[in-house]
């Protein structure tokens, strides 16, 4: 056996026999498929088997389908006419719960897609806050909704109200955090959610779905299990979905729109691949970019969306750069998660090292070399991360969102070779700009925000802090996802209004003074 802490090791699979529909953990006792990590805990490596989750199918999608649609009834569910307030004691409800799974969530975190303990946990604790800072923005949304309006004799009170059924779907690379950006906005704002996890990351739900049972009526949040196919097909088809919320790919995003029999009832919030670029000029401090060209690209193993995929460097300081970058990546150490001091991890996907090889071998077939001494070595679990140059238009590394361990580095003489680039791309989520000359950098700013939704000025692309806009122009995002945003985004302007007589203005009084509406009221949440 390897060397494995006690409160990390795997010492019984978990057995996911039940599945969350219509408030009930149900008992699953069909086919069910088996949970491998690419992680050894053998001398010998074979994978580590972590259990086992039900292999589901229509029947089970229809059936969270007709339950999800029951708690929405047509606008006249429990949830989407409940109460702000008790929305959100729901919610906090669920967090409290959420925070006692802290270490069996990061244990399966680190696990199932091999992310590092360090990043484990940070991932868990922005999750929780994320839902904190989503309660006070959607409080401080009610306080701003909570009065009437008089416009031209007409009295009004303007809220946000629930759209209706949302089909969440999210990534694998971070399968609580960012799949939670979709889901607790969702939620809160009053629409029920049929929810499938990721294919990778999928066990660490497990020790939430008790939290979710209790904490929100039956048919609010319904949990399938399965390939996307197999239920997130039949649910599309079903016509009864209002939101697509995914983050991952676009030829998936796009598979399940034109499944849905009316598209145009069907609003998309969807966060997709990127190809973000690094520009580094002439005058950039190449101690600061390398670092967070480092981070960038090799965080997580470049298994980000927002991750730096091709670097652009200016050709009068390529050779110092490439020389100290390659010498940088080549420090990096690579290790089991929770080991301490480790930058790269096992790669989650089996096949992900057979295709960064592809890449490479791809690339060095049209004129790359592999410039750092450990790139492109394999281990079982692991390709080391391979820093390519020169990369060209000819190689799939340019074209293909790589997520994964190789970093592209192309040269530039003028600027508007990256500029013209970028605007042929179909991606336009990020960009990185390294330099310090003002009377350059400000014309780059400028037609940069007009290229992509976030320039980071001397830093790597993030998606970070969760108050700032996250969204991407073309085939980046649809949607934005903000605290603020998504809130928005999971809703629609709904008001009530009335000619300003005494009629109408002695009803809204009773109305307001009875309380009897949930809608018509001016309550104001502290």
């Amino acid at each position: 056996m390897i060397s494995i802490p006690e409160e990390f090791q795997i010492k019984t699979p978990i057995v996911q026999d039940t599945y969350l529909v219509n408030g009930e953990l149900k008992k699953w006792t069909g086919q069910t498929t088996p949970v491998f990590s690419t992680i050894s805990s053998t001398e010998k490596y074979e994978p580590t088997l972590l259990g086992s989750i039900p292999f589901m199918g229509e029947t089970e999608a229809l059936e969270a389908v007709a339950a999800a649609d029951a708690a929405f009834n047509n606008g006249q569910g429990l949830w989407p006419t409940m109460k702000v307030a008790d929305r959100i004691k729901c919610m906090e409800k669920f967090v409290i719960q959420m925070k006692t799974t802290r270490a069996e969530v990061v244990k399966l975190l680190m696990w199932e897609i091999g992310k590092s303990l360090g990043d484990s946990e940070k991932e868990f604790d922005r999750t929780v806050e994320y839902i904190y800072d989503t309660i006070d923005s959607y409080k401080e949304l009610n306080a701003r909704s909570a009065h009437f309006s008089k416009v031209q004799g007409i009295n009004a009170m303007v809220r946000r109200g629930p759209l209706g059924v949302v089909l969440c779907l999210g990534p694998y690379n971070y399968p609580l955090n960012e799949t939670f950006s979709l889901l607790i906005p969702a939620l809160i704002m009053g629409n029920p959610v049929i929810f499938k996890p990721a294919k990778h990351g999928v066990l660490l739900i497990s020790p939430l779905l008790e939290a979710f049972k209790t904490s929100f009526p039956k048919g609010v949040i319904n949990i399938l299990y399965g390939r996307g196919r197999e239920v997130a097909s039949p649910v599309m088809k079903s016509g009864k979905v209002d939101i697509l919320a995914l983050i991952g790919n676009s030829k998936s995003a796009i598979a399940l729109q034109d499944q849905h029999p009316n598209k145009n009832r069907l609003r998309l919030i969807l966060g997709l691949e990127a190809k973000n670029p690094a520009i580094i000029l002439p005058d950039a401090d190449l101690d600061l970019a390398i670092q967070e060209c480092i981070t960038g690209s090799l965080s997580f193993n470049g298994q980000r969306c927002t991750a730096l995929k091709v670097l652009y460097v200016h050709e009068s300081i390529a050779d110092e750069f490439n020389k100290r970058f390659a010498a940088k990546v080549d420090g990096l150490n690579f290790g089991n998660p929770w080991e301490k001091g480790v930058s790269l991890t096992p790669l989650p996907e089996k096949e992900k090292p057979a295709y960064i090889q592809e890449l490479i071998d791809d690339a060095t077939k049209h004129g790359a070399k592999v410039i750092n001494v450990k790139g492109g070595q394999h281990s079982d679990n692991f390709i080391f991360p391979a820093v390519l140059y020169p990369v060209n238009k000819n190689m799939r590394v340019y074209h293909e969102e790589q997520f994964g361990p190789v970093v592209p580095i192309m040269t530039f003489k003028d600027i508007q070779e990256p500029l013209n680039d970028m605007a042929e791309s179909n991606y336009g989520q990020q960009v990185s700009l390294f330099g310090k000359n003002i009377k350059t950098i400000a014309p780059l700013i400028d037609t940069l925000v007009n290229l992509v939704s976030r320039v980071n000025l001397n830093s790597s692309c993030q998606r970070g802090p969760d108050v700032f806009p996250f969204t991407g122009r073309k085939d980046s995002a649809v949607g934005t996802l903000s605290i603020h945003d998504a809130l928005r985004s999971f809703s629609i302007r709904t008001f009530v209004a009335s000619k300003d007589n005494d009629y109408n203005n002695e009803i809204l009084q009773a109305l307001l003074n009875s309380k009897e509406s949930n809608f018509i009221n001016t309550d104001y949440i502290l």
